[in-house]
């Protein structure tokens, strides 16, 4: 791609991203994950395969209805109490639409299939735009929102996305689809947290974009996208793919990795709030999850590739690894030391 071209992609889903976190009004909002949609599908279909096509407008097709859905909501919030206001969603209607709308834009279950089909198509960077930075303005929305929203709708589609996400993440192997519903999964730990602690939403957020940037700058180092090429990665870079099983096991939730913080304050929270079944259930649906990052963990680090492999060799490969990659495996793992200074933030 142009990189004048990509240059104004990306200024764009800044711009986007800034507008609608910045702003109180629902049309502001909404313009701002307009410009985001538009800004990210020339980097979906970038490559011109059939298959990133088909990805763009698949995405296109979702987050146009999903922004239909949020403007009508507001419209009927508007029509019915006067307020264009953010924080003022107060019509049950509302609620009900913004909830849907919001959830299709995150890829929250029921609205998931489009999620791993569109990260398949995608490039690995793409892949990691998809998974966090597109994923922000819409948590914002619902961490804006969260007082007006209905708890149970948010605890059955939370507790069905973890369920569903670790169980789908079983049988791929494709590295994208499992990231994919790694993500769904963990979108089910924050939304369940939302009502009772919206700050505890955003600080999973922040930190699973952390691990997950660190899974996928290794995977872009290693030039790896399915289980077959990731063990054969040991033979490039061993130091790197040691780290990528810890962040791995991190993103599963495991002490003492930085992963276990936002696990272990949402089960806290959820006992103080008297919904020690509701944490018990979730907890366990994490087991799901943990099973398949030990799985890439394994192929990473202890299996040794078939001789001959069924996978082209790399014979040239670029053994360096750039400092970002270095330092965000680092804070992927050894952040929770941290916990209470990141517990203080605002």
């Amino acid at each position: 791609m142009n990189p004048q071209a990509k240059l104004i992609f990306s200024m764009s889903l800044l711009l986007g991203t800034t507008i609608t976190i910045s702003s109180n009004h629902w049309i502001m909002a909404w313009t701002g994950l307009e410009i985001n949609t538009l800004a990210i599908l020339p980097l979906i279909s970038k490559s011109h395969h059939p298959r990133a096509v088909e990805a763009s407008t698949k995405y296109f097709l979702i987050q146009a209805t999903a922004s239909t859905l949020l403007l009508f909501s507001s419209m009927i919030n508007a029509w019915f109490t006067g307020q264009w206001d953010i924080t003022q969603l107060t019509h049950p209607l509302s609620c009900m639409l913004l909830t849907a709308a919001i959830s299709m834009k995150l890829g929250l279950v029921p609205f998931h299939f489009w999620f791993p089909e569109v990260l398949q198509g995608s490039s690995l960077m793409t892949s990691l735009l998809l998974a966090t930075v597109m994923k922000f303005p819409p948590t914002i929305l619902l961490f804006l929102t969260s007082p007006s929203l209905n708890p149970t709708l948010l605890l059955t589609m939370a507790i069905a996305s973890a369920a569903l996400g670790g169980w789908m993440g079983l049988n791929q192997t494709q590295i994208r689809k499992i990231m994919a519903f790694s993500s769904i999964s963990h979108l089910g730990w924050m939304t369940i947290i939302l009502i009772y602690s919206p700050k505890l939403t955003l600080i999973t957020f922040y930190l699973y974009s952390l691990t997950t940037a660190a899974i996928f700058f290794t995977l872009e180092t290693t030039n790896t996208l399915k289980l077959s090429t990731l063990m054969a990665a040991w033979s490039k870079i061993p130091t790197l793919t040691a780290a990528l099983m810890l962040a791995l096991l991190s993103l599963a939730g495991l002490p003492p990795l930085t992963g276990f913080l936002p696990k272990w304050l949402i089960i806290q929270e959820l006992t103080k709030q008297e919904l020690t079944t509701t944490a018990t259930i979730i907890a366990l649906l994490s087991l799901l999850g943990l099973f398949f990052y030990l799985r890439l963990a394994y192929c990473a680090t202890i299996t040794l590739p078939p001789n001959p492999a069924n996978h082209m060799k790399q014979w040239h490969t670029n053994k360096s690894v750039n400092m970002l990659t270095s330092t965000l495996v680092m804070l992927s793992i050894v952040l929770l030391p941290m916990s209470p200074t990141i517990l203080a933030i605002p």
